[in-house]
């Protein structure tokens, strides 16, 4: 074994060469990387791509890695020219729907850090001369844009070889024109590449093949969910206006532009114009009909990646291009192509290692805005264990397994093509694929009117049309005020209904989508109580809320465990992502310890849960079951087995609500009677079907953190508010030692719960908060509190922030005085849910 690893990088594209760069930096010395086409011209995506970054993203993480790729790219030249071209970036605006979206994205981009300004017309035609602003066909003009002075052009290909040069020096073997065959392993873990130059021993693996991801996947029976697709690129013959003005001949000094009202984009190259269209119909690339091009035979307009230009998919992007950019007019299309990008399900990158192959990593569907922040964070993931920046929403494993097959990745992908530009909302569901994954009670909510929204292919109900009746008979103090259209959109007045009936009555959600795991086997209480902050080392019956910790002390996920027999716990879990780190968690122990095995399963999709709560809880269940489920029958936090009419169930005394009642779990063939059960006894104490919406609003008004969201990875338990998660008597799980530490440094920022002053002005979340005029914080979570009368939003702010301090989020460029409140809003004392 060498100082590091052996390491072999599959792919020399911007994200291969970067990683390179990143380990070799770090210290590692015996690096590999292997490149199917010629090192100087690879043939994929980088070699061909427009080069244009915009760090504007909704996702926090995509902005940390596109701000990190412009600053590396930026210092990384050769004789005096650097890898980034800083021209500033400009999003047009030619409707009002797209101009508060722009102004909502300014907001964004403050949050995350990123300088931004919203510009009028005339400003835009000053930035950008060759526009046309006020006579668009269509009686449409220019409205405004989103000026980002830092964004620009990334010179990728002139990159890749700079880094190349680079990582050499530093010892970094590279290997062109090779073709990866095959991965070798034994035992579960990687040994080796297998090329057509013969094997490469490795310890480590890392696909960084771009789309031909999915294919190397495959070697090691690996789903990697992205779908290859063309884009259109073309650049115009020469402009007159451009004569003289860029020094090289792909060069520019005007800012790049989104026409995202057209799917379309521009940048200056040399005196001629680069336009990308997405404006087309999707376009799916048969891999195994890609271009056979001898290494010898590549070039600029002849690679794998770059396939045939269609002209008719064109056609109406380049007369929107004349019409914005009148100079277009005197041109033609000099050079086109379809290039291939890859497009995954939900938009995002694949990084991560592969659960059932140690060793064997992906950094996959990466573009080169976001290249360089991936390999860092890679590089981090791969010496440290975890990255400096939250991946959760960019984890290989994410989804779940119906959302890896061919049908779905193809047709998801294919919409986030076509959507790319679209204003989306951020409770915008897809359109299809859907209903594909059910809970038992799923029929009975169609009957009454549920409207669905989907998540991690789930359907679950935000409101119940059934429950518009009650609007009526909502008393004033729960009548919620107007709220503004963006706001309103996939929001229903009936939730007020709901959160009223549940605070006053009895209401009865769908807790199914929720993911389950059970952990079983003599090594079960030892996976648990290493790999948790809570003390699950209790009796049978007993439910303990925790946090399953990085090693840093980071939040990795929460979970609640129930330990339903001395060698069986069921877990609520957060994602497919925890169940794998638990399998895998299992699996290691196991192979150290066989005497302490445990078996990790996935028992969502076997079993169902309803949620019933509400002051007349135990009126209802009492219709229905003889069990004691008093509170010195079943206390708080406390579960056992009980008997509904019959139906055997497992009774878990908790709420997300913060009312008295209980989660309520069986199997999937008994769901569909569990629910009509309780909902026919429920009639006389006025029980009513509760959707996402109240549920939200009721679980804000508890305080109670939802991961992902509020907190995640870069955040540690006592700043997110969940010290009270973490064992006080114990010190060997992981993360400990490093959470030791970080409870007595003191924290930059905590999770503080604001409540709006104007009581009316609901946000919806990433929006900047500022403290003292200057921009010091973000929202996470918000929603309008109906038992407390007044919009919630929770957000991290610095430390030095106290409770009665003001502050102001800024929501479609308007600022909302807020103030920061003593949490929770609601039943502090606890009375409500201990009965």
């Amino acid at each position: 074994m060498s100082a590091s690893p052996r390491v072999v990088i599959i792919g020399a594209g911007i994200v291969g060469t970067n990683l390179a760069d990143e380990l070799a930096s770090r210290g590692w010395n015996d690096i590999t990387v292997v490149e199917q086409g010629p090192l100087e011209l690879a043939g994929g995506s980088t070699s061909h791509a427009p080069g244009l970054v915009f760090q504007n993203n909704p996702s926090r993480t995509m902005t940390e890695f596109a701000t990190y790729t412009v600053n590396k790219l930026l210092a990384l030249s050769k004789d005096g020219q650097s890898c980034f071209n800083q021209v500033g970036g400009l999003e047009l605006a030619t409707t009002p729907e797209r101009l508060a979206d722009l102004k909502r994205k300014m907001g964004v981009m403050t949050s995350w850090g990123v300088e931004s300004r919203i510009v009028d017309a005339d400003e835009c035609e000053k930035i950008y001369p060759l526009l046309n602003t006020r006579k668009l066909s269509g009686g449409r003009e220019v409205l405004g844009g989103l000026l980002i002075p830092t964004d620009g052009l990334a010179l990728a290909a002139r990159a890749v070889q700079l880094l190349i040069e680079r990582t050499r020096e530093r010892g970094v073997t590279y290997r062109g024109s090779t073709t990866v065959t095959g991965i070798a392993q034994e035992g579960g873990k990687v040994t080796g590449v297998e090329t057509s130059d013969g094997v490469i021993p490795a310890d480590i693996v890392v696909s960084c093949a771009g789309f031909w991801g999915r294919e190397l996947g495959k070697m090691v029976g690996l789903e990697v969910p992205l779908l290859p697709l063309a884009h259109q690129y073309v650049v115009s013959t020469p402009l007159a206006e451009l004569e003289g003005v860029n020094e090289l001949p792909k060069g520019a000094s005007k800012p790049i532009l989104r026409y995202q009202d057209k799917d379309l984009y521009y940048r200056e190259w040399g005196d001629r114009i680069g336009i990308g269209s997405y404006a087309h119909r999707p376009m799916p690339v048969d891999m195994s009909a890609l271009p056979k091009v001898p290494a010898g035979d590549m070039s600029d307009h002849r690679m794998p990646s770059r396939l045939d230009f269609t002209l008719d998919d064109f056609v109406p992007a380049w007369e929107d291009s004349q019409d914005l950019l009148p100079a277009l007019r005197g041109t033609e299309i000099q050079d086109g192509f379809n290039g291939i990008f890859s497009f995954t399900p939900d938009g995002g990158p694949l990084m991560g290692e592969a659960p059932e192959l140690e060793g064997f990593f992906v950094a996959e569907a990466v573009w080169v805005t976001h290249s360089a922040g991936v390999a860092k964070a890679m590089a981090e993931l791969i010496i440290d264990g975890r990255p400096q920046t939250d991946l959760h929403g960019c984890e290989l494993t994410r989804f779940e397994k119906v959302q890896t097959s061919d049908a779905y990745v193809s047709e998801t992908s294919q919409q986030n093509f076509v959507e790319i530009y679209d204003v989306m909302h951020p409770l915008q569901p897809r359109e299809s694929p859907r209903d594909l994954r059910v809970s038992p009670f799923n029929v009975r909510q169609k009957e009454l009117g549920a409207f669905f929204l989907e998540s991690a292919a789930w359907e679950r109900p935000h409101w119940f049309e059934a429950n518009r009746g009650l609007l009526a008979e909502l008393p004033a103090e729960w009548q919620a005020p107007e709220r503004d259209d963006w706001s309103a959109m996939f929001h229903s007045p009936i939730s007020a209904v709901e959160a009223w009936k549940t605070r006053t009555a009895v209401g009865l959600f769908d807790m199914t989508p929720l993911k389950r795991v059970s952990v079983s086997g003599p090594g079960a209480q030892a996976l648990l109580h290493r790999l948790s902050t809570g003390n699950i080392a209790k009796k049978p019956g007993a439910v303990t809320y925790c946090l399953l910790l990085e090693h840093d002390g980071g939040i990795r996920s929460d979970v609640t465990v129930a330990r339903l027999a001395e060698e069986e716990f069921q877990l609520g879990v957060n994602s497919n992502v925890d169940f794998d780190y638990l399998r895998v968690e299992a699996r290691r122990q196991s192979a150290a310890d066989p005497a302490q095995w445990a078996h990790v399963t996935d028992i969502t999709g076997s079993t169902c849960c309803v949620g019933l709560w509400g002051p007349l809880a135990r009126e209802v269940i009492g219709e229905v079951s003889t069990d004691d489920l008093t509170n010195d029958g079943l206390k708080y936090f406390r579960t056992k087995q009980i008997s509904v009419g019959g139906i055997p169930v497992t009774a878990m005394r908790l709420s997300y609500v913060g009312e008295l009642g209980w989660e309520l779990y069986t199997t999937a063939e008994y769901g569909l009677k569990l629910w009509d059960l309780m909902f026919e006894a429920g009639q006389e104490y006025g029980i009513i079907a509760a959707g996402r919406g109240a549920f939200n609003s009721m679980r804000l008004e508890k305080g109670y953190r939802l991961w992902g969201t509020d907190m995640n990875s870069e955040h540690h338990p006592y700043q997110a508010g969940l010290g009270f998660s973490v064992a006080k008597d114990k010190t060997d799980f992981v993360g400990a030692e490093a959470l030791a530490s970080l409870r007595e440094q003191p924290a930059a920022k905590t999770l503080r719960c604001l409540t709006v002053d104007d009581g009316t002005s609901v946000v919806l979340g990433k929006e900047p908060v500022y403290v003292g005029g200057q921009a010091a914080g973000y929202v996470t979570s918000a929603a309008y509190g109906y038992t407390v009368r007044k919009p919630i939003a929770y957000a991290w702010l610095p430390s030095s922030v106290s409770e009665g301090d003001a502050v102001e989020i800024e929501y479609f460029g308007r600022r909302v005085a807020a103030t920061v409140s003593a949490e929770p809003l609601f039943d502090p004392g606890m009375e409500r849910l201990r009965g």
